[in-house]
């Protein structure tokens, strides 16, 4: 992609996670958190709009794409606005804000609507803090320990998204009422709006300069490089070759999975996700974002084709598996990708933007994964979701063959 920037020589130091910033590590504990409070809401959430609320799968699908759909687009105006103000740390503590106040509507709804409501609303809040909160992350780390530093934060991110199902199993076998389990999740997501007031902290640097045009107005857009317009392409292919988890969960109940162990679903996906996470930027950092990432969509090729052919909760959760080795080795290397990328003072807008084009493909791979589900059932779903994960698998070798990406 015409840069191979932030790529180690020789003579650079090899990245660990004692060398992250403090920063990146109090974000990351944010993150978990905030995670713990939503992952306990989500492992429950297609089960509760299924058999209490009476959702179809065709709405469920709808539900989860207009949610990411919706925090995409908020995405490029907090990103800009971050850029343009220079405080991102006001921006993460409104959007992760936002989400907590969400968490106990969902105790209370009984109508789709109110599920829907609830998402858009915690969404817009994932919206407002995701985009300043990575190019935080870009600011106070070091180019050569990108990967290593987006890799902790998506381990101790994906900490608390396996933590969060634990806590639903217990509390289930405890309560055995899925309303009673959801208002739990407010206790974390208030923790975590506490230590963002109180353990981030933003580097000193001069106010920014004044703009005539927001970062969004197509002058400033011009100015991000075309290896930026590169990863944002290969972001969009990746959304496409993936659906909302929920069809995950969706599945491991139709082979049987008892009620109270639906959550176990995530903590497995989540339990692997976290641990391939951190290795694989650190990876990443030493021999190339692009040679990690082609494994992934390998790996999401082998999950999709094992949820699609492999009968029984055995496949099930082989193909749960591999998902999250998939995430592990791709969600983290896509954000170094963008802040290699993109240009220090558009790096708010440049996540912003990515986020955009990348939920957007998603809301489109999650409302035709609830389709195919719903006219042809689960088995039509997973091979969709082989045969786009084949058919980025080729253009990414292509694209490497052609013209190298940055870091590559």
């Amino acid at each position: 992609m015409g840069t191979n920037a932030n790529r180690p020589g020789p003579e650079s130091p090899r990245a660990t996670w004692r060398e992250v910033p403090s920063t990146v590590l109090t974000l990351g504990l944010v993150s978990l958190l905030m995670d713990i409070s939503s992952e306990l809401v989500h492992a429950l959430l297609p089960v509760f709009l299924a058999s209490v609320v009476g959702a179809s799968t065709v709405t469920i699908g709808l539900i989860e794409g207009v949610a990411e759909a919706t925090a995409a687009i908020t995405k490029v105006f907090s990103g800009a606005l971050s850029d343009r103000i220079g405080n991102r740390k006001l921006l993460i503590g409104i959007g992760y804000g936002l989400a907590a106040l969400t968490k106990p509507v969902f105790p209370l709804a009984s109508t789709t609507g109110q599920i829907l409501a609830a998402r858009f609303i915690d969404r817009i809040g994932k919206g407002i803090r995701e985009a300043p909160r990575d190019a935080l992350i870009a600011d106070v780390t070091p180019e050569g320990i990108r990967g290593a530093s987006y890799g902790l934060r998506q381990s101790l991110d994906t900490i608390g998204a396996f933590a969060g199902p634990l806590l639903a199993v217990a509390l289930m076998a405890l309560y055995d009422d899925i309303r009673a389990v959801f208002w739990w999740s407010a206790l974390p997501a208030v923790l975590a709006v506490l230590l963002i007031l109180f353990g981030v902290h933003e580097p000193r640097t001069s106010a920014p300069e004044p703009r005539r045009n927001w970062p969004i107005h197509a002058r400033e857009l011009r100015r991000l490089p075309r290896a930026y317009w590169i990863v944002v392409a290969i972001g969009a292919v990746f959304a496409l070759a993936r659906f909302s988890e929920a069809f995950l969960v969706l599945k491991a109940q139709a082979d049987g999975l008892a009620l109270s162990l639906i959550p176990l679903v995530y903590v497995l996906m989540n339990l692997i996700y976290a641990g391939v996470a951190m290795p694989a930027g650190i990876l990443s950092d030493r021999i190339g974002r692009s040679n990690v990432l082609t494994c992934g969509l390998v790996v999401l090729t082998a999950a999709d084709l094992t949820l699609a052919f492999v009968p029984g909760l055995v496949g099930t959760a082989i193909g749960v598996a591999l998902w999250g080795l998939y995430l592990g080795l791709s969600q983290g290397l896509l954000s170094a990708l963008v802040a290699d990328t993109a240009p220090p003072e558009l790096r708010g807008t440049g996540f912003g933007l990515f986020n955009l084009v990348t939920g957007g493909a998603l809301l489109i791979a999650s409302l035709l994964a609830g389709w195919l589900w719903h006219a042809h059932g689960s088995q039509a779903t997973f091979m969709a979701g082989a045969g786009f994960s084949l058919a980025t698998l080729v253009l990414m070798m292509t694209a490497l063959r052609t013209r190298p990406a940055p870091n590559a």
